[in-house]
C-alpha cells in the first residue's frame, strides 16, 4: 500500500521539528554548541596514560543494523566451576563533552536522542556520538568498565568498575546475530572474521540467560509488546515493521542491566549520590488483578512481581499469538519509569518490572544525559574525587530528565501515528480487531492487532477498560497532529482477551 503524500519523508521531518519546538525541544543545535565542537578534535593529549589496557579483548558491540552511535561493548571470559566474566565497555563520552559548556548544555536540555519515524535528532552532534565519542570498529576509545563474574546460577559473584583502553573488533547487528544463534542463517562475517568470537558470543548468551531466569525467579517481569517503526520506499512510508525481541537483544539487555545494578551498588558504596531509574509500584494493579483472574489465575491484591511473573510465564505458553497484546496491557497499567536522586545511605524505591532495589542508567551516554551525569559520578568516585553534583544539582536534574523524557516519548508517539496515518490514507471505513491500551478520564485508546497502529476510540468505548478486546472501525486521520481515529462496532465476543 503506498502513500496519497508525495514526500512522507519531508512532511514527517516538518511536524517532528514543529512538534518538539513547540515543547520546548530544541530541533537544531545552537551557535555556541556548534563553535564549542569546532575545537574539539579528540582525545586531550595524556589523559589515557593511567588506563588499563585492555585492547587486546575480544570486544564486539551489537547495535540496531543503522546504529552509529555505538555505547557499548562486551566481552566474555569463561572461568573455571561453570562461571563466566563478562566485561561491559562503556564509551567515555565525559572526556570530550565538559560538564558545564555549550555541548553539556545542550545535553542537558533535551536530555535524550530524539527517534522519530523519519529523522533522528541525536542528543550530541555526530560529530561526538558518532565519530569521537562512539565506539567505533578498528577505533581506539577510552571507556569504563564494569567487570561482572556471573555464577553458575546467574547470581553475581564479583564485581568492579575502573578505566580502560578499548578497542572495538567486531561490530555487529541484532538481526544477524539472533539468526545465526537461531540457525535460521549463516554466521555474521564479522564473526568468521575475528577467531574465537562465536564461542565468546555463546558464552555472553550464557551468562545473560542465567542472570535473566534468575531476575524472573525473583520476580522481574518478561514483556513482550509490539512497537511499530514507519518502513519507507524512497520518501514514501509503506509499512509498518514490528521491531520484535531476539536473541541478541536479550544478550544486551540483560548485561545492561547487570551492568546498571552495579555501576549503583558501587556509588553507594562510596558514599556517592545518584540518579536511580526507578519503577514504583503499580498504581492499576486491581486492574492487573482483574486480567488475570479471566485467565483463571489468582494473583494478591497486594502487588506482587513474582507472581505476576508466574501469570506472565503462564500466558506466553498457553496465548503466545496473544502474549503482546497481554503484555502491552500490563505495560500501560504498571506506570511510567522516572528518575530519583538518592543521597548516600539513602534507599530508592526500586524498579518493580526489574526486580531490582538498586538501579540506574549508565550504559549509553551517547544518547541519555542521565548515563552522562552517573558517568561523571563514576568517575569521580574512582579519582577518590569529590561528587561533581550536589545533592540539589541531582534532585533537579532527576526531576527535569523525568519530564523531558515524557515530552520526548510523546512527540515520537505523534510522529509515529502521523506516519501511520499517512500509511492508513485510503483505508478510512475499515473495521479492525483491537485491544484497549489506554483508559483514563481524559480519554479510551486501542490498539490495532493486525497493524502496530493506536489510536483514540471517540466513540463506543463506555464500560470498556485497559485489556479489552473489541472491533473498531477507522472514521477519521489527522497527519499533522498524528490523531487516528477509531469508533467501537458492537458485536458478539467483545470483552477481556482470552485468545
Amino acid at each position: 500500500m503506498t502513500s496519497l503524500h508525495e514526500n512522507d519523508r519531508s512532511v514527517l521531518i516538518d511536524l517532528a521539528e514543529k512538534a518538539m519546538l513547540e515543547r520546548g525541544l530544541r530541533s537544531e543545535y545552537p551557535a555556541d554548541v556548534l563553535a564549542e565542537l569546532a575545537t574539539i578534535q579528540g582525545p586531550a593529549a595524556g589523559s589515557r596514560d593511567a588506563l588499563y589496557d585492555l585492547r587486546d579483548l575480544a570486544w564486539c558491540s551489537i547495535d540496531n543494523d543503522d546504529s552509529r552511535d555505538l555505547d557499548q561493548l562486551t566481552v566474555a571470559e569463561v572461568l573455571p566451576r561453570d562461571r563466566v566474566k563478562i566485561y561491559v565497555a562503556i564509551a567515555d563520552v565525559d572526556e570530550l563533552v565538559e560538564h558545564g559548556r555549550a555541548v553539556d548544555g545542550h545535553a542537558q536540555h533535551n536530555t535524550t536522542t530524539i527517534y522519530t519515524a523519519a529523522k533522528i535528532f541525536p542528543m550530541l552532534p555526530e560529530k561526538l556520538s558518532t565519530d569521537l565519542t562512539s565506539l567505533n570498529p578498528q577505533e581506539e576509545r577510552s571507556a569504563v568498565v564494569v567487570e561482572m563474574v556471573v555464577g553458575p546460577d546467574g547470581s553475581l559473584e564479583d564485581s568492579s568498575i575502573y578505566r580502560a583502553l578499548v578497542i572495538n573488533h567486531a561490530k555487529l547487528a541484532y538481526a544477524d546475530v539472533a539468526a545465526w544463534l537461531t540457525g535460521q542463517e549463516a554466521m555474521p562475517e564479522a564473526v568468521l572474521a575475528n577467531n574465537g568470537l562465536a564461542d565468546n558470543l555463546r558464552a555472553q548468551e550464557g551468562a545473560a540467560r542465567r542472570m535473566r531466569l534468575l531476575r524472573r525467579s525473583l520476580g522481574a517481569l518478561d514483556l513482550e509488546t509490539i512497537e511499530g517503526r514507519a518502513v519507507f520506499d524512497g520518501d514514501t512510508v509503506v509499512d509498518l515493521r514490528i521491531d520484535e525481541r531476539n536473541r541478541a537483544k536479550d544478550i544486551i539487555e540483560d548485561l545492561m542491566i547487570a551492568a546498571n545494578g552495579v555501576t549503583a551498588r558501587y556509588l553507594a558504596g562510596r558514599g556517592f549520590p545518584s540518579i536511580r531509574r526507578v519503577v514504583r509500584t503499580p498504581r492499576r494493579w486491581g486492574r492487573i488483578v482483574d486480567i488475570a483472574e479471566g485467565y483463571g489465575f489468582d494473583l494478591s491484591r497486594s502487588p506482587d512481581s513474582r507472581a505476576l511473573q508466574r501469570f506472565l510465564e503462564k500466558v506466553a505458553a498457553t496465548h503466545p499469538v496473544r502474549f503482546p497484546d497481554i503484555s502491552l496491557a500490563i505495560v500501560k497499567l504498571l506506570g511510567s519509569g522516572e528518575y530519583v536522586a538518592t543521597g548516600p545511605g539513602e534507599k530508592a524505591p526500586g524498579h518493580f518490572g526489574l526486580a531490582l532495589k538498586d538501579y540506574t542508567h549508565s550504559t549509553a551516554p551517547n544518547r541519555r544525559y542521565t548515563d552522562l551525569v552517573t558517568q561523571r559520578l563514576l568517575k569521580a568516585a574512582l579519582a577518590g574525587e569529590a561528587p561533581p553534583y550536589d545533592e540539589a544539582e541531582l534532585d533537579a536534574l532527576a526531576a527535569h530528565c523525568t519530564k523531558q523524557e515524557d515530552i520526548v516519548t510523546k512527540v515520537e508517539r505523534q510522529i509515529g501515528k502521523s506516519a501511520a496515518a499517512l500509511l492508513l490514507d485510503s483505508r478510512v471505513g475499515e473495521e479492525f480487531d483491537a485491544i484497549v491500551s489506554g483508559a483514563a478520564p481524559k480519554g479510551t485508546w486501542v490498539r490495532l492487532l493486525t497493524l502496530p497502529v493506536e489510536g483514540r476510540l471517540t466513540e463506543g468505548f463506555e464500560g470498556l477498560d485497559v485489556g479489552d478486546r473489541t472491533e473498531v472501525r477507522l472514521i477519521s486521520l489527522d497527519v499533522e497532529r498524528g490523531f487516528i481515529d477509531f469508533e467501537a462496532v458492537p458485536k458478539q465476543g467483545r470483552g477481556m482477551v482470552l485468545v
